[in-house]
């Protein structure tokens, strides 16, 4: 992600557009945080509510969005669709937000998005990267991070051009997320010259990968490419190890937390683990003094909590009156 993009600010620059065409009784702007806030992915749902709470909080302590405070809503869809839709309809019909920070799995923001598009309402996702999510040719809806595809020639070319494999297993998850990275990580492949030796889904929530492992095993791969989330990377990987096999592993966004290490059972069977993810924003020179609040509250803003906390304007240009909202790109 370029320091462009991350400095937009453009959520908040779009409340305030429908503050401008809508006359507000209440006396707070709601906007909802939706993801995965219980579950295997909560981790996620902790970055997303982490980020988008420190910006309220500094947002209402420069005065709010045109003198209004924000008040945050949290909707927990646990990763699912059916839910996704749901928590999408309460926050239109019941909590009457604005906007929309929000969702996290690809096959969650897409159904939920539909609900949003038809209230009028923004929508950003800071972590669903499938291509449909703004492909779809809704006005409201947005992204900050990357897509499936740029993830996927990234690691097809890393794989051929770094790890020199000429022999790769790809693993997903059978999800709109998983499969779709996976599908773009082998076209790339394919494109360079490299044939999979296995294409292989799991279900999610299973633990046990054994016979997926002695597959891989049979195929004689040097690198195994798994679309998905850690809950499932973390124990694909530690029975790989534990049956000797030292193919190296790659994955995604969707491990980029701590949480890897508690589900693939320690930091030793993680070691050498690969994973594409959007430049680091603890790293642009800007957001130090950022990155020092969320440490000095003993929180970590790694993987999507910048991704969350950036989609609003400085806390010193939030009152800014209404302006066009940007328009949608892929």
């Amino acid at each position: 992600m370029s320091q462009k993009i991350f400095r937009k600010g453009f959520l908040a620059l779009a409340v305030t557009a429908a503050m401008g065409m809508t006359s507000l009784a209440e006396a707070d702007v709601v906007i909802g945080v939706a993801g995965p806030h219980t579950g295997a992915n909560a981790s996620f749902g902790e970055q997303y509510w982490r980020g988008a709470s420190q910006a309220a909080e500094d947002i209402n302590a420069a005065g709010g969005i045109n003198g209004e405070k924000i008040k945050l809503v949290k909707a927990d869809d646990a990763c699912e669709p059916k839910q996704a839709v749901a928590v999408a309809n309460r926050l239109v019909d019941e909590d009457k937000a604005v906007a929309v920070v929000g969702h996290f799995c690809s096959s969650s923001t897409i159904p939920a998005s539909e609900v949003y598009d038809e209230a009028g309402i923004i929508a950003m996702t800071p972590g669903s990267t499938n291509p449909a999510v703004t492909e779809r040719g809704l006005a409201n809806m947005f992204r900050m991070c990357g897509r499936d595809d740029q993830q996927g020639i990234v690691a097809g070319d890393y794989i051929v051009d770094v790890l020199k494999a000429k022999k790769v297993a790809v693993i997903h998850d059978k999800d709109t997320y998983g499969q779709g990275l996976a599908d773009a990580t082998k076209a790339q492949l394919n494109k360079r010259g490299v044939k999979e030796v296995l294409y292989e889904g799991l279900t999610r929530g299973e633990k046990d990968f054994n016979a997926l492992v002695t597959k891989i095993r049979a195929s004689g791969a040097e690198v195994v490419y798994f679309g998905g989330l850690h809950p499932e990377a973390g124990p694909l990987v530690r029975q790989m190890r534990e049956q000797g096999l030292t193919a190296k592993f790659m994955s995604d966004d969707g491990i980029v937390t701590d949480e890897l290490v508690t589900t693939a059972g320690g930091p030793q069977y993680v070691k050498g683990v690969l994973m594409t993810f959007g430049a680091d924003p603890r790293l642009i020179p800007d957001g130090k003094s950022v990155v020092e609040k969320f440490r000095a509250n003993g929180f970590e803003p790694e993987g999507y909590t910048l991704y969350a906390y950036k989609p609003w304007p400085p806390a010193s240009t939030a009152r800014a009156r209404p302006i066009r909202p940007p328009l949608p790109s892929g």
